[in-house]
Protein backbone atom coordinates (compact mmCIF):
# COMPACT_ATOMS: atom_id res chain seq x y z
CA UNK A 1 0.00 0.00 0.00
CA UNK A 2 1.50 3.64 -0.89
CA UNK A 3 -0.39 6.40 1.38
CA UNK A 4 -0.74 9.93 -0.23
CA UNK A 5 -3.28 10.78 2.34
CA UNK A 6 -2.83 13.74 4.97
CA UNK A 7 -3.38 11.55 7.84
CA UNK A 8 -2.66 9.27 8.81
CA UNK A 9 0.56 8.94 6.63
CA UNK A 10 3.16 6.64 6.23
CA UNK A 11 5.65 6.02 9.05
CA UNK A 12 9.06 5.22 8.83
CA UNK A 13 10.48 1.47 9.99
CA UNK A 14 11.71 2.42 13.14
CA UNK A 15 8.14 4.85 14.42
CA UNK A 16 6.05 1.25 12.82
CA UNK A 17 8.98 -1.12 15.32
CA UNK A 18 7.61 0.79 18.23
CA UNK A 19 4.30 0.21 17.33
CA UNK A 20 5.20 -3.39 17.68
CA UNK A 21 6.61 -3.23 21.13
CA UNK A 22 4.84 -3.42 24.72
CA UNK A 23 3.24 -0.61 26.03
CA UNK A 24 5.11 0.14 29.30
CA UNK A 25 3.84 1.49 31.92
CA UNK A 26 4.12 5.39 31.88
CA UNK A 27 4.26 6.84 35.80
CA UNK A 28 8.08 6.64 35.93
CA UNK A 29 11.14 8.72 35.65
CA UNK A 30 12.14 7.36 32.52
CA UNK A 31 8.75 8.33 30.99
CA UNK A 32 9.15 11.72 32.08
CA UNK A 33 12.47 11.72 30.52
CA UNK A 34 11.09 11.18 27.43
CA UNK A 35 7.65 13.26 27.72
CA UNK A 36 10.43 16.55 28.89
CA UNK A 37 12.80 15.37 25.51
CA UNK A 38 9.32 15.72 23.56
CA UNK A 39 8.87 19.13 24.87
CA UNK A 40 11.89 20.68 24.21
CA UNK A 41 12.36 19.77 20.37
CA UNK A 42 8.15 20.70 19.44
CA UNK A 43 9.18 24.04 21.12
CA UNK A 44 12.00 23.79 19.07
CA UNK A 45 10.80 22.78 15.78
CA UNK A 46 7.84 25.70 16.14
CA UNK A 47 10.23 28.00 16.92
CA UNK A 48 8.47 28.80 20.18
CA UNK A 49 9.99 31.19 23.17
CA UNK A 50 11.79 29.86 25.77
CA UNK A 51 8.95 30.06 28.50
CA UNK A 52 6.56 28.28 26.06
CA UNK A 53 4.82 25.06 27.24
CA UNK A 54 3.45 21.95 25.31
CA UNK A 55 0.53 19.91 26.22
CA UNK A 56 0.20 16.75 24.78
CA UNK A 57 -3.36 16.20 24.34
CA UNK A 58 -4.79 12.39 24.05
CA UNK A 59 -7.32 13.02 20.94
CA UNK A 60 -7.22 13.80 17.59
CA UNK A 61 -6.95 17.28 16.67
CA UNK A 62 -10.12 18.65 16.99
CA UNK A 63 -9.77 17.99 20.86
CA UNK A 64 -6.94 20.18 21.14
CA UNK A 65 -8.91 23.13 18.82
CA UNK A 66 -11.62 22.78 21.13
CA UNK A 67 -8.90 22.63 24.58
CA UNK A 68 -7.95 25.47 23.28
CA UNK A 69 -11.12 27.63 22.42
CA UNK A 70 -12.88 26.51 25.99
CA UNK A 71 -9.04 27.34 28.03
CA UNK A 72 -8.46 30.40 26.07
CA UNK A 73 -11.01 32.31 25.64
CA UNK A 74 -14.91 33.43 28.01
CA UNK A 75 -17.80 34.64 27.11
CA UNK A 76 -16.97 38.21 27.28
CA UNK A 77 -14.24 37.77 24.61
CA UNK A 78 -15.25 38.63 20.86
CA UNK A 79 -13.18 36.49 18.69
CA UNK A 80 -12.58 36.68 14.28
CA UNK A 81 -12.69 32.83 12.78
CA UNK A 82 -11.36 32.45 9.58
CA UNK A 83 -13.89 29.76 7.63
CA UNK A 84 -12.68 28.85 4.44
CA UNK A 85 -13.07 24.99 4.27
CA UNK A 86 -14.45 22.26 6.34
CA UNK A 87 -12.10 22.95 9.53
CA UNK A 88 -11.99 26.38 9.45
CA UNK A 89 -15.95 26.01 9.85
CA UNK A 90 -15.29 23.14 12.68
CA UNK A 91 -13.74 26.03 14.79
CA UNK A 92 -16.90 28.42 14.11
CA UNK A 93 -19.03 25.39 15.34
CA UNK A 94 -16.94 24.85 18.32
CA UNK A 95 -17.39 28.98 19.16
CA UNK A 96 -20.90 28.27 18.62
CA UNK A 97 -21.51 25.59 21.07
CA UNK A 98 -19.53 27.13 23.55
CA UNK A 99 -21.32 30.69 23.27
CA UNK A 100 -17.98 32.61 22.60
CA UNK A 101 -18.97 35.59 20.70
CA UNK A 102 -17.15 35.65 17.39
CA UNK A 103 -17.55 37.10 13.45
CA UNK A 104 -16.99 34.94 10.67
CA UNK A 105 -14.44 35.86 7.77
CA UNK A 106 -14.91 33.81 4.37
CA UNK A 107 -11.94 34.15 1.89
CA UNK A 108 -12.82 33.54 -1.73
CA UNK A 109 -12.30 29.52 -2.55
CA UNK A 110 -9.03 28.80 -3.39
CA UNK A 111 -7.44 31.83 -1.87
CA UNK A 112 -5.94 33.36 1.18
CA UNK A 113 -7.53 35.88 3.77
CA UNK A 114 -7.16 39.18 2.32
CA UNK A 115 -5.52 42.85 3.90
CA UNK A 116 -8.46 44.45 2.70
CA UNK A 117 -11.06 41.40 4.18
CA UNK A 118 -8.72 41.93 7.51
CA UNK A 119 -9.03 45.67 7.28
CA UNK A 120 -12.82 46.12 7.90
CA UNK A 121 -11.88 44.38 11.42
CA UNK A 122 -9.57 46.99 12.53
CA UNK A 123 -10.07 49.06 16.07
CA UNK A 124 -13.56 47.16 16.11
CA UNK A 125 -12.04 45.79 19.85
CA UNK A 126 -11.65 41.95 18.57
CA UNK A 127 -9.71 39.97 21.11
CA UNK A 128 -8.63 36.38 19.67
CA UNK A 129 -8.39 35.43 16.16
CA UNK A 130 -8.70 31.58 15.00
CA UNK A 131 -6.91 30.14 11.99
CA UNK A 132 -6.11 26.83 10.32
CA UNK A 133 -2.86 27.94 8.81
CA UNK A 134 -3.33 24.86 5.78
CA UNK A 135 -7.27 25.03 5.06
CA UNK A 136 -6.30 20.79 4.52
CA UNK A 137 -10.20 20.43 2.89
CA UNK A 138 -8.99 22.82 0.22
CA UNK A 139 -5.23 23.05 0.45
CA UNK A 140 -5.05 26.83 0.82
CA UNK A 141 -2.22 28.32 3.25
CA UNK A 142 -3.55 31.27 4.55
CA UNK A 143 -1.21 34.18 4.48
CA UNK A 144 0.09 33.80 8.32
CA UNK A 145 2.55 37.23 8.16
CA UNK A 146 -0.57 39.17 6.85
CA UNK A 147 -2.81 37.91 9.73
CA UNK A 148 -0.34 38.31 12.16
CA UNK A 149 0.91 41.81 11.31
CA UNK A 150 -3.48 42.17 11.66
CA UNK A 151 -3.01 40.80 14.98
CA UNK A 152 -0.32 42.74 16.52
CA UNK A 153 -1.58 45.87 15.68
CA UNK A 154 -5.00 45.64 17.24
CA UNK A 155 -3.19 43.38 20.37
CA UNK A 156 -5.57 40.52 19.25
CA UNK A 157 -4.94 37.06 20.25
CA UNK A 158 -3.67 34.62 17.98
CA UNK A 159 -4.60 30.68 17.82
CA UNK A 160 -3.17 28.76 14.82
CA UNK A 161 -4.51 25.24 14.17
CA UNK A 162 -0.85 23.98 12.26
CA UNK A 163 -2.39 20.25 12.73
CA UNK A 164 -1.35 19.89 8.78
CA UNK A 165 0.91 22.58 8.28
CA UNK A 166 3.61 21.73 11.15
CA UNK A 167 7.37 20.51 10.16
CA UNK A 168 5.65 21.42 6.38
CA UNK A 169 5.26 24.81 5.51
CA UNK A 170 8.11 27.35 7.36
CA UNK A 171 6.67 28.84 10.87
CA UNK A 172 8.12 31.00 13.82
CA UNK A 173 6.08 30.79 16.43
CA UNK A 174 7.53 33.29 18.60
CA UNK A 175 8.97 35.62 15.37
CA UNK A 176 5.01 35.62 14.13
CA UNK A 177 3.32 36.35 17.64
CA UNK A 178 1.19 33.39 17.68
CA UNK A 179 -0.11 32.29 20.93
CA UNK A 180 -1.36 28.91 20.53
CA UNK A 181 0.18 26.97 18.16
CA UNK A 182 -2.42 23.28 17.30
CA UNK A 183 -0.79 20.10 15.74
CA UNK A 184 -1.50 16.46 15.84
CA UNK A 185 0.67 13.45 15.52
CA UNK A 186 -0.81 11.98 12.22
CA UNK A 187 0.11 14.54 10.20
CA UNK A 188 4.00 15.34 9.41
CA UNK A 189 4.94 13.89 12.86
CA UNK A 190 4.30 10.34 10.93
CA UNK A 191 2.70 8.46 13.64
CA UNK A 192 -0.28 6.88 14.57
CA UNK A 193 -3.49 9.07 15.33
CA UNK A 194 -4.20 9.73 18.81
CA UNK A 195 -2.16 12.43 20.43
CA UNK A 196 -2.88 16.21 19.54
CA UNK A 197 -0.01 19.15 20.66
CA UNK A 198 -0.74 22.54 22.08
CA UNK A 199 1.97 24.59 22.12
CA UNK A 200 1.15 27.69 24.72
CA UNK A 201 3.33 30.94 24.65
CA UNK A 202 3.93 32.61 28.03
CA UNK A 203 1.10 34.77 27.61
CA UNK A 204 -0.93 31.57 26.26
CA UNK A 205 -0.04 30.21 29.37
CA UNK A 206 -1.07 32.72 31.88
CA UNK A 207 -4.20 33.15 30.24
CA UNK A 208 -4.94 29.56 30.51
CA UNK A 209 -4.20 29.96 34.33
CA UNK A 210 -6.47 32.67 35.11
CA UNK A 211 -9.28 31.25 33.31
CA UNK A 212 -11.93 29.08 35.00
CA UNK A 213 -11.87 25.85 33.00
CA UNK A 214 -15.56 24.27 32.47
CA UNK A 215 -13.93 21.18 31.79
CA UNK A 216 -12.73 17.88 33.27
CA UNK A 217 -10.42 16.02 30.71
CA UNK A 218 -9.80 19.27 28.27
CA UNK A 219 -8.44 21.09 31.37
CA UNK A 220 -4.88 22.75 30.29
CA UNK A 221 -4.07 23.82 33.73
CA UNK A 222 -4.18 20.18 34.92
CA UNK A 223 -1.72 19.34 31.50
CA UNK A 224 0.51 22.47 32.39
CA UNK A 225 0.69 21.05 36.00
CA UNK A 226 1.05 17.69 35.12
CA UNK A 227 3.46 18.71 32.18
CA UNK A 228 6.12 19.89 35.00
CA UNK A 229 7.16 16.60 35.96
CA UNK A 230 6.80 14.94 32.43
CA UNK A 231 3.54 13.79 32.86
CA UNK A 232 -0.14 14.12 31.86
CA UNK A 233 -3.11 14.31 33.91
CA UNK A 234 -4.88 10.78 32.54
CA UNK A 235 -3.79 7.67 30.55
CA UNK A 236 -2.35 9.08 27.80
CA UNK A 237 -1.47 6.98 24.82
CA UNK A 238 1.71 6.19 25.64
CA UNK A 239 3.20 3.82 22.94
CA UNK A 240 2.36 7.18 20.25
CA UNK A 241 4.00 9.60 22.71
CA UNK A 242 6.97 7.13 22.50
CA UNK A 243 6.82 7.29 18.54
CA UNK A 244 6.93 10.82 18.85
CA UNK A 245 9.68 10.69 20.36
CA UNK A 246 11.28 9.20 18.15
CA UNK A 247 10.28 10.83 14.77
CA UNK A 248 11.57 14.36 16.68
CA UNK A 249 14.96 12.73 17.05
CA UNK A 250 14.81 11.52 13.48
CA UNK A 251 14.12 14.61 12.17
CA UNK A 252 16.44 16.51 14.63
CA UNK A 253 19.33 13.79 13.16
CA UNK A 254 18.20 14.34 10.23
CA UNK A 255 19.41 18.47 9.85
CA UNK A 256 16.05 19.49 12.34
CA UNK A 257 12.78 21.82 11.34
CA UNK A 258 14.20 23.55 8.11
CA UNK A 259 15.41 20.26 6.24
CA UNK A 260 12.16 18.45 7.10
CA UNK A 261 10.57 21.66 5.68
CA UNK A 262 12.74 21.92 2.22
CA UNK A 263 12.22 18.27 1.70
CA UNK A 264 8.23 18.00 2.05
CA UNK A 265 8.24 21.07 -0.31
CA UNK A 266 10.86 19.31 -2.55
CA UNK A 267 8.27 16.71 -2.81
CA UNK A 268 5.23 18.54 -3.66
CA UNK A 269 7.43 20.20 -6.07
CA UNK A 270 8.14 17.10 -7.97
CA UNK A 271 4.57 15.78 -7.81
CA UNK A 272 3.15 19.05 -9.37
CA UNK A 273 5.96 19.11 -11.67
CA UNK A 274 5.45 15.81 -13.07
CA UNK A 275 1.50 16.64 -13.82
CA UNK A 276 2.53 19.01 -15.63
CA UNK A 277 5.05 16.90 -17.53
CA UNK A 278 3.13 14.31 -18.27
CA UNK A 279 -0.02 16.26 -19.55
CA UNK A 280 -2.09 14.47 -17.18
CA UNK A 281 -5.86 16.04 -17.31
CA UNK A 282 -6.20 17.62 -13.40
CA UNK A 283 -6.36 21.32 -12.70
CA UNK A 284 -4.88 22.46 -9.48
CA UNK A 285 -7.66 23.91 -7.50
CA UNK A 286 -5.92 26.66 -4.88
CA UNK A 287 -4.17 29.39 -5.51
CA UNK A 288 -2.11 29.16 -2.40
CA UNK A 289 -0.61 25.90 -1.65
CA UNK A 290 1.00 24.34 1.27
CA UNK A 291 4.07 22.19 0.70
CA UNK A 292 1.32 19.34 2.76
CA UNK A 293 -0.69 18.72 -0.23
CA UNK A 294 -2.07 19.27 -3.69
CA UNK A 295 -5.99 19.54 -4.35
CA UNK A 296 -6.62 18.45 -7.70
CA UNK A 297 -10.06 18.65 -9.86
CA UNK A 298 -10.29 16.23 -12.88
CA UNK A 299 -10.27 18.64 -16.04
CA UNK A 300 -12.52 16.56 -17.91
CA UNK A 301 -15.47 15.89 -16.04
CA UNK A 302 -14.70 12.79 -14.68
CA UNK A 303 -15.65 12.05 -10.96
CA UNK A 304 -12.89 12.88 -8.63
CA UNK A 305 -14.43 10.29 -5.60
CA UNK A 306 -14.26 7.75 -8.82
CA UNK A 307 -10.57 8.62 -9.16
CA UNK A 308 -9.83 7.66 -5.49
CA UNK A 309 -12.24 4.36 -5.39
CA UNK A 310 -9.93 2.96 -8.55
CA UNK A 311 -6.95 4.00 -7.11
CA UNK A 312 -7.51 2.35 -3.58
CA UNK A 313 -9.41 -1.09 -4.94
CA UNK A 314 -7.12 -1.78 -8.25
CA UNK A 315 -3.70 -0.30 -7.28
CA UNK A 316 -3.28 -0.30 -3.50
CA UNK A 317 -2.60 3.73 -3.51
CA UNK A 318 -4.95 5.74 -1.43
CA UNK A 319 -4.96 9.38 -1.65
CA UNK A 320 -7.48 11.89 0.10
CA UNK A 321 -11.06 12.14 -1.20
CA UNK A 322 -13.39 15.13 -0.22
CA UNK A 323 -17.21 15.30 0.83
CA UNK A 324 -20.31 16.82 0.43
CA UNK A 325 -20.48 19.41 -2.72
CA UNK A 326 -16.76 18.59 -3.59
CA UNK A 327 -16.93 14.82 -3.38
CA UNK A 328 -16.87 14.83 -7.00
CA UNK A 329 -15.11 17.62 -8.08
CA UNK A 330 -11.30 17.43 -5.93
CA UNK A 331 -9.52 14.90 -4.25
CA UNK A 332 -5.73 15.75 -2.94
CA UNK A 333 -2.48 13.99 -3.11
CA UNK A 334 -0.37 14.57 0.08
CA UNK A 335 3.28 14.93 0.76
CA UNK A 336 3.52 13.91 4.27
CA UNK A 337 5.34 11.04 6.14
CA UNK A 338 7.61 9.07 4.69
CA UNK A 339 7.47 9.55 0.84
CA UNK A 340 10.29 9.34 -1.94
CA UNK A 341 10.50 10.68 -5.39
CA UNK A 342 9.62 6.76 -6.40
CA UNK A 343 6.88 6.92 -4.31
CA UNK A 344 5.03 9.77 -7.03
CA UNK A 345 6.36 7.93 -9.77
CA UNK A 346 4.39 5.19 -8.81
CA UNK A 347 1.23 7.63 -8.68
CA UNK A 348 1.81 9.13 -11.55
CA UNK A 349 2.23 5.80 -13.31
CA UNK A 350 -1.10 4.93 -12.23
CA UNK A 351 -2.99 7.89 -13.40
CA UNK A 352 -1.32 7.19 -16.45
CA UNK A 353 -2.32 3.71 -16.68
CA UNK A 354 -5.82 4.84 -15.58
CA UNK A 355 -5.79 7.91 -18.69
CA UNK A 356 -4.91 5.02 -21.37
CA UNK A 357 -7.77 2.96 -19.64
CA UNK A 358 -10.14 5.93 -19.99
CA UNK A 359 -10.68 6.35 -16.41
CA UNK A 360 -9.19 9.44 -16.40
Amino acid sequence: MLNFTVGPVMSSDKVRAIGAEQVPYFRTPEFSKIMFENEQLVKKFAKAETDARVCFMTGSGTASMEASIINIFTEQDNVLVIDGGNFGHRFVEMLEIHEIPHTVIKPEFGCSVTENQLGSFEGKGYTGLLVNLNETSIGVLYDIKLISDFCRRNNIFLVVDSISSFLCDPFDMAGLDVQVMITGSQKALACPPGISLITLSERAVERVCSNKSKTMYLDLKRALKDGERGQTPFTPAVGTLLQINQRLKEIEAGGGVDKEVARVSNLAEYFRRKVKEHNLPFKIASKRLPNAVTPLTPANGKSAYDIFRVLKDEYQIWICPNGGVLKDRMFRVGHLGSLEERDFDVLIYAFQDMQQRGLL
